[in-house]
């Protein structure tokens, strides 16, 4: 007898491929599991929870709590719940959702998923695109994050079985591999003794069907010559990085527990885009780190503005419990740290506007990822935008493309965060 099964995937990239995995081991497991996203019809729901700043962690929260509730209103006989708030909290949730059925710890997921050599994995991102998980953990010890807590010590997976799932997913008709992990830039030192992400994208740009390979999550102080020159050199890479720099004040980057200098992330930056005049890159910060002065908020606004970050997000620091910044005395008040917030967003703006309204003309080639009927417009990304984060190209064409098809297009417009273009 089949069983109707729904998995709500929670929080970063890395939790969805851990969703994908989980859902491709239970469609091999035989035992009749009939997939669905209406959480009121499901027999079994598993959510994959997150908890790395206060509103992941309350989104996790409510998400068990409302699944909970299927068991009295709905069909619901089984409720497991993994991921990183299960493995912070699980005797509390054991404790207080009696509901829960099972909790599935890191550890316990990683032996499981890991059992086989090559895993099967469902995806959920549509079929043109999926993220390529190249690692487990973090050692950096940020002092504001919880995540070497929960996910313990840095792990790379072996190359070849990246390489080996890789393949299988250009085989199933992907075209972009978007690379990432806590941190991707110490990607097979523990395995093989040296940095090994520049061999690792050198062989997956061998592969054939692969058009796009993006890299995420590059920490600055990790970014060294060799993945520059894969980078510059190889036609499937895009010229695009995701780097978190988080602050810019040299006094808070250190409280921080960051291993930069604001001069460490200029000279970072400066190579990259001499060796790549069209790169994009991508930032993440913190406003209203413990100890923040307003003099240290000014130094970020001068760098962002000095740096012109094509992409840059920004959140308000969240006090995570087990992390040395919660205890820190010198808390900045909440209504503070949205203004900073604000503050940046607002110059991002600026700089986000200028840089696009900067393309109009130029022509790029564009994966199209949807398709407005009653505006006979198509919907897609070019290299310079990373799915879900980042923001889309809005063609007017006279053919409907099926998604994952590349077209060339003209830019003919711009607005703060996307494009407008015709399809040449």
């Amino acid at each position: 007898m089949s069983r109707k099964l729904c998995l709500i995937s929670l929080g970063c990239d890395k939790n969805l491929v851990d969703s994908e995995m989980m859902l491709g081991r239970l469609a091999e497991s035989g035992q009749g599991y009939v997939f669905t996203d209406d959480e009121t019809a499901a027999d079994v729901i598993i959510v994959n929870t997150c908890c790395f700043i206060l509103d992941a962690k309350q989104e996790s929260i409510d998400t068990i709590l409302r699944a909970a509730e299927y068991k009295h209103t709905g069909c619901l006989k089984e409720l497991i719940v993994m991921g990183c708030l299960a493995e912070r909290y699980r005797q509390e949730i054991i404790d207080e959702i009696p509901e829960v059925d099972r909790i599935i710890t890191v550890d316990e997921f990683e032996e499981m998923i890991r059992r086989k050599p090559q895993p099967c994995r469902m995806l959920s991102t549509g079929g043109w695109f999926a993220y390529l998980k190249i690692a487990e953990g973090c050692n950096k010890r940020c002092t504001y994050c919880i995540i070497p807590h929960l996910r313990g010590k840095y792990r790379s997976y072996p190359m070849e079985d990246i390489l080996s799932q890789a393949r299988q997913l250009a085989a199933d008709g992907v075209k972009e591999l978007i690379v990432v992990a806590q941190e991707t830039t110490v990607y097979g030192l523990d395995l093989y003794g040296k940095k090994m992400l520049p061999e690792l994208i050198s062989e997956l740009c061998r592969i054939d069907g692969i058009r796009w390979i993006r890299i995420m999550y590059a920490y600055p102080e990790e970014i060294d010559d060799d993945l520059i020159r894969v980078m510059a050199g190889e036609e499937k890479v895009c010229h695009y990085l995701d780097m978190p720099i988080q602050h810019a004040s040299d006094r808070i980057l250190k409280r921080m527990g960051r291993r930069t200098s604001r001069c460490d992330i200029e000279n970072i930056i400066g190579r990259l885009r001499k060796a790549m005049p069209d790169i994009v890159i991508r930032t993440t910060l913190i406003n209203g780190f413990p100890g923040e002065t307003e003099d240290d908020h000014e130094q970020l606004m001068d760098f962002i503005d000095d740096m012109e970050f094509e992409r840059l997000g920004t959140f308000t620091y969240s006090a995570e419990e087990g992390t040395p910044a919660a205890g820190y005395e010198d808390q900045v008040p909440e209504d503070v740290k949205e203004k900073r917030r604000d503050d940046v967003m607002l110059l991002q703006q600026e700089i986000s506007s200028f840089f696009l309204q900067g393309m109009t003309g130029k022509e790029v080639d564009v994966m199209i990822e949807g398709w407005l009927p009653e505006e006979k417009t198509a919907i897609g990304r070019t290299y310079m935008d990373a799915p879900d984060i980042d923001g889309y190209v809005f063609v007017e064409t006279k053919k409907r493309y099926d998604s994952g098809t590349f077209i060339k297009v003209r830019i003919t417009g711009a607005s703060e965060y996307d494009l407008i273009g015709e399809e040449i």
